[in-house]
């Protein structure tokens, strides 16, 4: 149940845990590709991230997730995004949400931080699931466009 709250805190605060990303995403010096995409595009895909992360979680719908994160992969590949900027740029999302997490409480007691590690054990499986897709997504649009090319 505790670890419910937390999700739903994520949810909560997904603006701005949002503007967070996008504002690392827009400093950080190894993502020059990914920081020139529209804010409106990086914000789309963070806050469906943040306000689905408990969904994704329980209902553990790794198809749902192929399908949306293999488009995510082939988009960015056809907007000339290198396929590391795409990966730093999800491990970048879930450093923030584990600070944001890391943030919200000052006294914290051993069950609260139990479920919070228990989150991010969670958490870190999920993202590996996301950067898996988008990878396969990416690399299937880039052996089209070979293939076409060909």
């Amino acid at each position: 149940m505790l670890t419910h709250t937390l999700i739903h805190l994520i949810e909560a605060h997904e603006q701005d845990i949002t503007r967070s990303i996008i504002a690392a995403v827009r400093r950080h010096p190894e993502l020059p590709h990914l920081g020139m995409l529209p804010d409106v595009e990086l914000r789309e895909k963070c806050e469906e991230i943040l306000q689905h992360l408990g969904h994704w979680l329980a209902q553990h719908n790794e198809e749902k997730l192929a399908e949306e994160f293999d488009s995510v992969g082939r988009a960015r590949f056809e907007e000339s995004v290198p396929l590391h900027e795409c990966i730093r740029g999800l491990c970048l999302i879930k450093d923030k949400i584990i600070a944001f997490l890391d943030g919200q409480a000052v006294d914290r007691d051993a069950l609260a931080l139990y479920v919070e590690s228990q989150l991010v054990r969670r958490i870190g499986p999920f993202f590996d699931l996301l950067v898996v897709h988008l990878a396969r997504g990416y690399e299937a649009a880039m052996r089209r466009a070979a293939y076409v090319t060909a």
